[in-house]
């Protein structure tokens, strides 16, 4: 199993929520988070005063899936995400040892 970390742009959730779901996707936990890559923020202007962002928005989506799935989903969500420009996000890929339903106990695939 791989845990998948989604980190995108705001306006691009329900792209990427039709994309996972369209690939069988079951759940999903989703967070607003902030931060910043490579371009460390940018500066605005307001009121005629310059400023700096130094966190940017972003939403967080973390899956959940099978092996054979997990590429298929990657593909999925950097489509869905993707608009060309700085900013789009990343998305990280981490082995997943076991799962544990907490309702039932099954464990592995079956609690997914």
């Amino acid at each position: 199993m791989k845990l998948l970390k989604c980190v995108v742009r705001p306006n691009a959730l329900e792209k990427v929520k039709e994309a996972l779901s369209g690939l069988g996707v079951m759940g999903m936990t989703v967070s607003e988070v902030k931060g910043f890559g490579r371009q460390k923020g940018h500066k605005e202007l307001y009121r005629g005063a310059e400023y700096t962002i130094d966190f940017t928005p972003k939403i967080e989506i973390e899956v959940v899936v099978k092996d054979d799935l997990a590429e298929q989903c990657v593909g999925a969500v950097r489509e869905a995400a993707q608009t060309g420009s700085i900013g789009d996000g990343k998305i990280f890929m981490v082995p997943i040892d076991e799962v544990v339903r907490i309702r039932t106990g099954e464990t592995g695939d079956a609690a997914i």
